[in-house]
Parts: C-alpha cells; structure tokens; sequence
C-alpha cells in the first residue's frame, strides 16, 4: 500500500499549481512554491504539509542556501532525492541574482540592495560579500569573501582586495547580512569598514559604500556618513 500523498489527492482548490494557473505563481506562498518543487510527500503527509514543516524546522527559506544536502535530509520526510532537489532550486536561484547583475549599472545603494537582498537577506549564516565596479559603475563579479561573525580577523583586506584586483576593479561596495533582521550597524561593521576603505585608499580601489543586508531591507553606511 502507498502511503505517500500526492498533490494530486488535495481538493482541486488547494493544489499549488492550479492556483498559479489561475492567480500567477506571485500569488503563492512560499510553502505552495515548495510543494510543486517536493512534487510529492511523505507518509501520512501531502507535499505542502513537507514544505510547512521544513520551514519550521530551519525558520525560513534561507536554509536551501545555508543548510548542507544532509542537513536538508534532518528534516522529517526530506530524503536525499528531494534534498538535491532543494540545493539545486537554491543554486538556481543564486545564478540567476548573479546574471540579472552583470553589467548593471549602479547608481544609488538601492541597486545593489535589489541583487543583494535575495542573495544573502534571508541567510541564517552571517555572511560578507564585496561587489566589483568597473569604470563605468558596472557590476562585473560578486564574490563572498567569508561566513561568521563580521569582524577584523576573518574579514581580512587581503581577500577583500584580492577579487578586486584580479578582476581589474577601480570600486568595490562591501555588504554583509544581519541574520537577525536588525539593520542597525554594529561597532564591528564601523570599525571593518573603515579599515577596509583606508586600505582601499592605498591599493587604489575606492570603497563606493558599506550595505547591511535583511530580509526587511538595507542600510547604507556611507548615507549614515559614518565614512
């Protein structure tokens, strides 16, 4: 006997797909968006009872990025072929922030919030990422420097300035994520950036602004004119 629920065996209202054909796929949860890539569940639960629970068990989607294939399998009803599934729709999603970027042309922190945000915003890990300028103010590469805790010793110049470098960049914005939601700068963010923009001074490559990313949004410190 197959104890696995289907889509297929919800009412016809409910299902995620009907629902896109009739609202368009904005109007869906991110929980009905996750069922139609689960496809099918568990025992004794439908696909989106899946993607309910794993949006509880690791507090939002930001674990498709942070969160390994076996740490995904941890999840109740998650075994390895959905969890590939998962990682894969993650990657996508990151590529696809990365070519929507390519060449854009920056001209307020707005512009780089807008890639940013779904890149990193909904992380759970802290994560520092620097963007490349060319003379013309276009983004040609994004690289994320390091995970942790903002601080000097991990957030270290030389693999900061080292992208910028090789890529020929003559500006460069950093931005980190606060998991937390709060985008108020911390003492560790003002005393990082302003090392970084001294060192950028002396390697020539100027440091445009200093963005902390939510998933609520930015902050820019070059507005706040603390540099």
């Amino acid at each position: 006997m197959n104890n696995y629920l289907t889509i297929k065996d919800m009412p016809i209202e409910e299902r995620p797909r009907e629902k896109m054909l009739k609202y368009g796929a904005e109007l869906l949860s991110t929980s009905e968006l996750l069922a139609l890539i689960l496809r099918t569940g568990s025992q004794g639960s439908t696909a989106l009872d899946l993607a309910n629970r794993l949006l509880i068990s690791c507090e939002g989607i930001g674990c498709l990025v942070d969160y390994s294939i076996e740490e995904l399998q941890s999840v109740k009803g998650i075994g390895l072929a959905k969890a590939t599934q998962l990682k894969a729709v993650a990657e996508l999603g990151k590529r696809l922030s990365l070519a929507n970027s390519n060449l854009k042309k920056i001209s307020s922190p707005q512009d780089v919030a807008q890639i940013l945000i779904p890149r990193i915003g909904f992380s759970h890990q802290e994560r520092f990422e620097v963007v490349l300028l060319n003379t013309k103010n276009r983004i040609i590469g994004i690289k994320e420097v390091t995970r942790g805790t903002v601080n000097s010793s991990l957030v270290h110049p030389r693999e900061v300035f080292r992208w910028a470098i090789k890529r020929n960049s003559v500006a460069i914005i950093l931005a980190h994520n606060h998991p937390s939601g709060d985008l108020t700068p911390s003492k560790e963010d003002i005393e990082v950036t302003k090392r970084l923009v001294e060192v950028g001074k002396v390697v020539g490559i100027e440091v445009l602004d200093s963005l902390i990313i939510s998933n609520k949004g930015y902050s820019s410190l070059k507005s706040k004119k603390i540099f």
